[in-house]
This record gives C-alpha cells, structure tokens and sequence, in this order.
C-alpha cells in the first residue's frame, strides 16, 4: 500500500527550536534579565559611592592607603610565638603572620577536643545508666545557655586566681600550675624526630592503603584481613623502629623555678588555656546535641539487627550506627566548627594575640583602617571556607551512593 503518509514513530526526531526572546515586558525571561541588571547596577552603585567616599575621606585627612606598611617595622610585644619576632626587627607582615598561627592553634585544637569532648557527652545522654544520662543533660542544658564570652572570663579569672610561681601547685617535678600558666616539660627536638615524625606520616599513608586493600577484599571473598592491629603497628611501629635505629634519643627541657618565675620547659598560658577551656567546653556542648540527634536518626532496627548478629551495645554503637549517623552529623557539625573558629575573636576580651588583636594593634599604629580590618575578614573568610571544602568532601566521601 501507497501513500504519502508515514509513521511519525518512525520519523527522525527533530529538537524544538529554542523559543525566541522577546524584548517585552511579558516575556518572563525578558524580566528576569531586566531586574538581575537593575541588582547588579545599584549593587555596583552603592560599592563605588562607599569606595569615592572613603577614598575622599582619607585624602582629605592625609591619610595613605595601601598595603605598604606591611613593610614597616613593628614595635609590638607579641608574648606566644611560633616564629621567630623581635619587635622593633620584625615586620608588620610577620606580626600578622603570627597572629594567624595563634588563631590557628586555638581552632585547629579547638575542633579536636570539641569533636572528641561532644561525641563522648552525645554518647553518654544516650546511656541506659540513669546517672551518667543527667549528668550529661545537665552538662549540655547549663553550658549551652551561658554565653561564651562569660565562660572565657570565667575561665580566665580562675586560672589568674591560681598562686604565684613560688606557692605553685606540682605535679611531681615535671609540671607546674600557677597564674603564670602551666609549666610542661619540653621535648628537645633532633634530627632522630624529625626522621620519626616523617615515618609516622608514611605509616598514615600505609594504613589507609591497607584499610582499602582490606574492605576490598571483603567485598570480594566476604573475609576481611586484620585491620586494627595492622594499623596500630604502622602507627607505632615504623616510627619507634626508625627513632631506635637513630639512637632513641630522649630529652626534655625541664621547668625550673629561678627567682620569681620559671625558666625552661613549655608554657600553656592562662591567656590560650582560658580560650582554649571556654570554646571547647562551649561548642562541645552543641556538638553533643548533634551527634545524640544523629544517633537517634538511625532506625531502631539497626541496632536490633547488630544484637541479633550477637553484636554487643559497644561494638554495635561503633561498627554500625554511628557510621550511619554520620551522614546526618557531618553538615551541622560543620557550622559549628565555623562557629568555634570565629568566637575565637573573643580572645582579645583575656588578652590572647590573636590576628584580630594583633591587627587593632596594628591599625591604631599606622592609622590603616580599612586595611586592617580587611585583613581580618579575608583571614577569618580563608579559615571558614577551608573548614567547609574539608567537610563537604568528607560529607560526599561518606555518602551512600546507589548502584
């Protein structure tokens, strides 16, 4: 049979043609591009007439504008420091630096013990024991409703109210606590550690080779080779063997009292141990919140499916649910580590040289405002967004993926 007619089925697919704009107002893609121009204009505006405006206002004080007094010498006294500063030497650009590195021994400190701290009071809401359930409540309810920068006094005040260095509290011969801070005794660092401290790192690297060579082979054959004690061996192992073979050498400064102070050893200021007590004990008692949500968001069956395999509550706990509750703790327990990084700027409340401290220090110096405080945010925004790509990549790595 003839015919001029054909199946449309059979016909060759064609793409509708993309649907014109039309330069009228009823055209909502027309709008839409209309008022992201009109945004985007008055938010140009705005910036130029802040930046004319404060470009005019500094030349009509004299006042210079530009990073050059990166270059100055600085003359401000910095008491904890990671590198070498001398002032009246150094540069504004080093003191800065410094500054930085305290910020970042408060929050990368910061973020361990609070992580650790949260998920051990999370866990013990949860316990069957009656006690430890409410002394954890009430750990979280009380901590929770007092502000941090009252807590960073408190803690301040109290470690200020320890006795002076001659009526100090020991522990030993070896550490000393008093309101010049704790005394610690100080490794004497050699070339031996440093060899150790790099197999400790290549021990790392070993064990997450080995820990995916054995969840393969568990996907493959369903037995899993000895994970635990393979890691622990690396971990402690390669390190001791290559520190033995150097000659094991093992020293420390010792703290002692001389005068009126002490000399030698490591120093914990009353300034960092305050900061670093009030934002651990505070954030903790948020993080515990999440991780008890995160845990109770794993259906009940899991866990009676892990007894029934004879798993006990320990084990269950650990091998089961919390891995599942993960992917419910990690997006909340990234806010709060923002949150810990940033209220770090409270310690120039107990005078702690942080970069905010250090900056102010810097721009009443100099005058240089804007840059200053410019400093600080691109500081504070670096700091924020590196915390956020980790956990994003590590909330992606431990996602369920179908297949």
């Amino acid at each position: 049979m003839s015919g001029t007619a054909t199946d449309p089925r059979l016909a060759p697919s064609r793409q509708a043609p993309k649907r014109a704009l039309r330069l009228s107002w009823t055209d909502p893609r027309f709008r839409s591009i209309v008022w992201q121009a009109v945004v985007v204009a008055v938010v140009v505006g705005i910036v130029g007439y802040f930046v004319g405006n404060a470009r005019s206002n500094l030349e009509a004080r004299h006042i210079a504008t530009g990073f050059g007094f990166l270059d100055e010498t600085s003359g401000i006294p910095i008491g904890e420091t990671l590198i070498p500063y001398l002032p009246g030497t150094s540069t504004y650009l080093t003191a800065l630096v410094e500054g930085v590195l305290n910020t970042l021994k408060v929050a990368v400190v910061g973020v361990v013990l609070a992580t650790i701290l949260g998920t051990l009071i999370g866990i013990g809401r949860l316990s069957p024991n009656w006690l430890l359930a409410r002394i954890t409540a009430v750990y979280v309810e009380v901590l929770r409703d007092i502000p941090v920068l009252l807590q960073l006094l408190f803690w301040y005040v109290l470690l200020q109210g320890l006795p002076a260095p001659r009526q100090s509290m020991r522990i030993g011969d070896a550490v000393f606590l008093s309101n010049r801070g704790i005394k610690v005794p100080l490794l004497i660092w050699q070339g031996a550690h440093s060899w150790a401290l790099l197999g400790f790192v290549v021990a790392i690297v070993l064990s997450v080779l080995w820990v995916r060579h054995a969840h393969r082979r568990q996907d493959a054959t369903g037995q899993s080779p000895p994970v635990l004690p393979v890691v622990l061996a690396l971990l402690i192992g390669l390190p001791a063997i290559i520190w033995a073979a150097l000659g094991a050498p093992l020293s420390f400064d010792m703290p002692q009292l001389h005068g009126f102070n002490f000399t030698g050893g490591g120093t914990i200021t009353p300034e960092y141990g305050a900061l670093l007590t009030g934002l651990v004990i505070y954030t903790s008692s948020y993080i515990a919140e999440i991780v008890r949500s995160g845990i109770q968001a794993v259906p009940h069956g899991q866990w009676e499916a892990a007894q029934a395999l004879g798993l006990h509550r320990g084990k269950t706990l650990r091998l089961v649910v919390l891995p599942q509750a993960l992917r419910v703790i990690i997006p909340p327990m990234t806010s709060q580590y923002l949150n810990l990084t940033k209220n770090s700027s409270l310690a120039v409340a107990i005078g702690y040289q942080d970069i905010v401290s250090i900056a102010n220090t810097i721009l009443n110096q100099t005058g240089q405002a804007i840059e200053g405080i410019a400093i600080i945010m691109a500081v504070y925004l670096t700091i924020s967004l590196s915390i956020s790509l980790f956990m994003n990549w590590y909330n992606a790595h431990i996602a369920l993926v179908e297949r």
